[in-house]
This record gives structure tokens, sequence and C-alpha cells, in this order.
């Protein structure tokens, strides 16, 4: 320990060290890396091993870290992408942040919180992870269903969110700090102003031309973009506005610009890398003797962001007519807080408007909802049928936003010689292969979105659900000699059965007699199907290598459709 003390390196190289060694344990738990790094500040603190002495130098890579963290953010937030944001993100985003806001304010008081911790408190528990919702979500194929859409602008409107509450909380630190009243309010506003302007002028005639030039050079704009967060950060912190405010709009000055996704891709691990330091200092400033009171009042807020936030967007959504499978899927996204909880908190802190302790409360909280909130995303599909029978009360007759179909959609099958469950990039380039050889084709999907496409792409389909049983004995398939189904692996209800398996199950138990064929993309669940009943297995991988074979050797190339100017995968969130 001693040795550590000595030598800034080997402290922090035994930190990385401790750092894999929890990340692998979490990711064999499938748990996200912010709950591992976490446990590494605990367990390197003073109230475990006390390894965390060379403090300047590991909180310099921290705020880094969080300069970084907010340049990225601050790159997603097009002006041209917030614009068009559909009223179903916008309402529902804004109407979760202003509920959650509310209720935890109120359990926040009843718990003995003074108000300005227990304001500090609900504020932080409205944002939620995007890193996290969209790496689940990507796992699980559902980034494009229609509550992955949703939950995207879920996440823009509270990035929003999370800049204004930035900015509100530095000026109000100005005005009640030192020097503080009117003359520091104003002084905040007009250092605000100054430096949005200087933003504003930056990325409308610098950002464009310096960044084409830098980006011949990926390695030299990835320097760059840090170097310009790091300047903005420090000259805000120089200005009484806090580094915080300062990457944000580093960010967003270069959000216009066609190389912010180079930006943020180059960006990302460096991320993940730096702030491994911010939680390693968040989780070393904690006293787990303090902790342990804090226990009933963690267990209560966390409950209410598992469960509440989940209903309040439940219920938003519902009196929107959306049906309660989506509003469901899309809640549990926002069951958890996210590494913003925790660096708003931290900034309140700071400032000395919340009590020191709160910082503790809402690490545990963080803990707590970002675990559960994980199997809770990951098997959200088992959860449905538990829970289906009490959700009946946040949707309206018809689900009315989700009937996207003519009402005689069901009965059009019945004139098709072939049915396309999951009119994703895989079905869509089946379909119009089929259409073009003259084969009738109708297609079916959950999202409404989907179905809209296919008929802009002048072809048949319906809104349903390949796991409904009830709903798959309603369509008259006696027309049909094919069903294929390339719906992605979810799993499903209570046993490890996926939806492709039930889709195979309840074709056959409505009576179909005709051929069903099946998407797999891994050899156990090609086998799994034949065994199932199915009568083809398409294998989207081996079977276009097969394909590319077959050209490369001598093989005549088929004609293509002529696929119309439309992303046949991706839609702007609704």
């Amino acid at each position: 320990m001693e040795l550590l003390a000595q030598s800034a390196f080997a402290e922090i190289a035994v930190l990385l060290l401790m750092a894999a060694a929890l990340g692998f344990a979490g990711m064999a738990l499938r748990q996200p890396l912010i709950v591992s790094f976490i446990a590494v500040g605990l367990a390197a603190g003073p109230s475990g091993l006390d390894l965390v002495h060379s403090g300047e130098q590991i909180r310099l890579l921290s705020e880094l870290g969080v300069a970084v963290l907010l340049l990225l953010v601050g790159i997603k937030l097009d002006i041209k992408l917030i614009c068009s944001l559909g009223a179903v993100s916008l309402t529902t985003g804004l109407g979760q942040v202003a509920f959650t806001s509310l209720f935890g304010f109120l359990i926040g008081r009843a718990l003995g919180l003074d108000a300005t911790t227990a304001l500090y408190l609900a504020v932080a528990l409205t944002f939620s992870s995007t890193i996290i919702i969209v790496k689940l979500l990507s796992d699980k194929r559902e980034i494009d269903s229609l509550h992955g859409q949703i939950a995207l602008g879920f996440l823009i409107v509270q990035d929003l969110v999370v800049v204004l509450a930035m900015i509100v909380l530095s000026a109000v630190g100005i005005g009640t700090g030192e020097g503080g009243g009117a003359g520091g309010v104003w002084a905040a506003l007009l250092s605000g102003a100054g430096l949005i302007a200087l933003v504003a002028l930056f990325g409308r005639y610098a950002a464009g031309p310096l960044t084409e030039r830098l980006a011949r050079a990926p390695e030299l704009l990835a320097v760059s973009a840090i170097a310009h967060a790091a300047i903005l950060a420090a000259v805000s912190d120089l200005a009484g506005l806090g580094k915080e405010v300062g990457g944000l709009l580093a960010g967003v000055s270069l959000a216009s610009t066609p190389y912010r996704e180079t930006i943020a891709a180059r960006l990302a691990p460096l991320r993940d890398f730096l702030l491994l330091f911010f939680f390693i200092v968040l989780g070393a400033g904690l006293d787990l003797s303090l902790l342990a009171g804090q226990a009933a009042a963690a267990a209560v807020f966390s409950l209410f962001v598992l469960v509440g936030n989940p209903l309040i967007v439940l219920a938003i959504m519902g009196l929107m007519g959306f049906g309660k499978r989506t509003g469901f899927l899309a809640g549990l996204t926002v069951a958890q807080i996210s590494e913003f909880s925790l660096l708003f908190m931290a900034m309140g802190v700071s400032l000395g408007h919340a009590a020191p302790d709160a910082l503790g409360l809402v690490t545990l909280v963080g803990l707590v909802t970002i675990a559960a909130s994980t199997y809770m995303i990951t098997y959200s599909h088992r959860l449905y049928p538990l829970f289906e029978p009490l959700l009946g009360v946040f949707e309206r007759r018809g689900a009315p936003r989700e009937a996207d179909r003519p009402a005689a959609a069901p009965a059009a099958a019945a004139t098709h010689e072939l049915v396309i469950f999951g009119l994703g990039r895989f079905g869509t380039a089946i379909g119009l292969r089929l259409k073009q050889r003259g084969v009738r084709v109708f297609g079916v999907d959950f999202n409404p979105f989907a179905v809209r496409r296919w008929h802009e792409l002048g072809m048949d389909a319906g809104h349903g659900d390949a796991t409904d049983h009830e709903f798959l004995a309603g369509l008259p398939l006696g027309g049909a000699s094919w069903l294929v189904s390339t719906v992605p692996i979810h799993p499903t209800g209570l046993s490890h059965e996926d939806t492709r398996s039930i889709f195979l199950q309840g074709v056959r138990a409505a009576g179909f007699r005709g051929r069903i064929a099946l998407a797999s993309h891994s050899p156990a669940d090609t086998a799994a199907f034949l065994a199932s009943g199915a009568d083809l297995v398409l294998e989207p991988f081996h079977d276009a290598a097969d394909r590319a074979v077959e050209l490369l050797t001598g093989g005549e190339r088929p004609e293509r459709p002529a696929i119309p100017a439309i992303d046949t995968e991706r839609s702007p969130p609704p």
C-alpha cells in the first residue's frame, strides 16, 4: 500500500486492473460497466482497501471524462433533429420529466429532505441512461421497433432537459455564491449569453470548414474535438458557469457538421475510459457506514423509479392512443437513472445547494435501478405476459395510434400466396423480390411505421403481433402456401422459447397446413426450428455467402428490383 501511495502511475495501474476484473464479473452478470466502475471506487476508497491517494491526478482525468461525455451529448443535439421530434416523443418525454420531478419531490419531502435537496433529487431521477438503453435495445435488435423509436425520442428530450438544467444550475450557483444576489445572476446571464454567441458564431461559420479539413486525418479530428471541449469547459469555468456547460456547448457547436458521427464514434471508447475515473472518484468519496443509514430512503426512491417511471410513461402513451404492449416495453426503458443523475447531484452538492449525503443517496438509487432495469429490459418479453392482465386500464379502446391498417387487412391476407411476418430490412428485401417475380405477398408487422413503409413501396400489409395466438387464429391463411417469419429473436413468455418458436406453434394451432419458413442466425436455432416442424430455415449470412460464391464462380447475377429512395429500415421518431 505504501508503494502505491508513492507512485500515482502504480496506483492508476492497480485501479485499471480492478476495473477490468470487476467489469468482467459485471459482464458475466449482464450488468453495465457503470455499476462495476462505482464498485471499483467503493472497493478502492477509504471504506474499502484505501488505495486512492493520488486524488488530484484522478480528479483531473475525471473532469476531462465529464467534458468528453458532455461533448458527445451536445453533439447529438442537432437543431434539425430536434425540430423533427414527433408529438409522441416530445409529449411523453416532457410528461415523464414533469411527473417524475413532481412525485419525486413529494416523496423527498415526505422522507424529511429539505426542499432544495428534494428538488435536486427529483430532477436527477428524471434522467435515464442513453448508453444503457441504446446498448440493450441494440443487443435485442429492437432499436428500430416502435417502442425503441419512442425510447430514442425520450432520450433526446431528456438530453435537452440536461442542457437546460445545467445552465440554470450554473446561473443559480453564481447568484447564490460569493458576491451573489441580483448582480451575480446578471453576471451569469451575460457570461452565458456571450459564450452561447461565441459558440453560435463558431458553429455557423467555422465548424463546418474546419472539421472538413481536419477529417483528412481522423486522429487529428478526434484530438481537435477533445481540445475544443476542454477549452470551452475551461472558459466556461473561468466565467463561473462551470466546466459542464462548456462541454455541452462544445458538442452543440459541432452537432450540425457532417462529421458529428465520426467524432462520436472516435471518442466513445475514450469517454468510457475517462468516465471510469469519474465513477472511481464518486465511489471513493462515499462512506459505506453512512450509506447504511440511507438504505430505507434509497429503497423507496428505487421502487419509485423502477415502478413509477414505467407507469407514468404507460399512462401517457395510453392516453395518446398506443397499445398497452408498446407502452409497457417503452416504459421499461426509463426504469433507471443515469450517469447524468450522479453528475447533476454532484454539481448541486458542490454549489452548496443540496445536502452532502444526497449524493450518496442518489448513488445507491443508481446502483439498484441500473442493475434491476438491465434485467427488466433484457427480459421484457417474458415480463409482459405476467403483467398483461393488469394493463388494460392504460389502453384506449382499439389503440388508435397503432391501428395503422385497413379494416379488412386480415381478410386481404386470404388473396395472397405468401405472408411475411417481420417487415424489417430482410423481410422487405424478400417481399420486393417476390413481388418482382409476380408472387402475391402480404406483410405483417407490429410496428405501424413498418406497415406504412410497405404501403409506400406498393405492397399490401397489415398490423399485427406474430406472438399473439388470437391474432394468428383470426387470419384467413387458407390461400397462402408459405408463411415466412423474419422477426428477430426475443425471449418471450415464461419459458426460454423465442418469438419464432411461439409463432410456429401459433400458426400450427390456428390450423395452417402450408409450409413455414423461419429466419435463423445460429446453427443451434436452425436445428431447433427444424426439429419443431419448420419446413425451411433461412440463414441470411450463410445464404448470402453461398450466393456470393456462386456469383464469384460464374453464376448469373439476377436482376434486382428497383427500390424507391426510402429508408426501408428506420423511420423518424414518432
